[in-house]
């Protein structure tokens, strides 16, 4: 059993069927499958994206909004998104906090990497908001970055889909599944598993990147707990055969 992870959602995998909001159903499905993970003892860190409000690329893509403005306006979506995580967490009596790389005292604590490994230490879940703080760095390298400075045992990558495929597999029905994969073949630009920057960081750091389906019920809890990794892909130094 793996003691302590980082769990990375994507925005959209909060919102409505429009594809906008956060649909509180999937909030309670989320929180449902994490609150087994930490009554096994495990210690879990959340980031979650903020693409079912607004993302900085596509807000400054006329030009109007900057792009730094608009990645900052992704960060505050992701915050939002983390209150409401917190808040469904807590409904289900688990204790939760969120840290924020940008300091806004009245709604959540500022991002203290001590402070949330004590949290950690102490069973709370620790959700961290507003990205890395900067702008033009994905959620998807923040995951990676917050996984590696509390010392998480890999980041698993919750997605719509149960792996890695050579193509999108919602859109080609060949689309063959990579259960294993190294750091280097997740960069190659056919292969979508997180942004390039935050492969680079895990390859640096041997950090182990796990991609399954969320919407899977008990899923996490069998790849956290019981290490049945067989409904998902992990990204690693090396292949298994190897």
């Amino acid at each position: 059993m793996a003691k302590r992870v980082l769990i990375k959602f994507s925005g959209e995998a909060l919102a409505n069927e429009d594809g906008h909001g956060i649909d509180s159903k999937i909030l309670k499905f989320i929180a449902s499958q994490i609150k087994p993970l930490v009554d096994s003892g495990v210690e879990v860190g959340l980031v979650v994206g903020g693409g079912n409000i607004i993302r900085g690329v596509n807000a400054s893509k006329e030009g109007i909004i900057k792009r730094s403005s608009g990645d900052y306006m992704g960060m505050l979506a992701t915050v939002i998104n983390a209150v409401a995580l917190q808040e469904a967490l807590e409904y289900f009596g688990l204790a939760a906090r969120v840290q924020s790389a940008i300091e806004m005292n009245e709604i959540c604590e500022p991002f203290i990497v001590r402070r949330a490994i004590r949290h950690l230490e102490k069973g709370r879940i620790v959700i961290f908001a507003a990205g890395t703080g900067n702008p033009f760095f994905t959620t998807d390298t923040a995951a990676t970055l917050r996984a590696i400075e509390i010392g998480s045992e890999m980041i698993i990558k919750a997605t719509k889909v149960d792996g890695v495929y050579d193509k999108d597999p919602n859109k080609y029905p060949d689309a063959k599944k990579i259960p294993r994969l190294t750091y280097d073949e997740a960069l190659q630009d056919n292969i979508k598993v997180m942004d390039d920057t935050a492969i680079a960081l895990a390859k640096d750091n041997s950090l182990p990147i796990i991609v399954c389906n969320m919407f899977e019920e008990g899923n996490l809890y069998d790849i956290i707990v019981n290490q049945n990794y067989e409904k998902c892909s992990i990204v690693s130094d090396k292949k298994e055969s190897e």
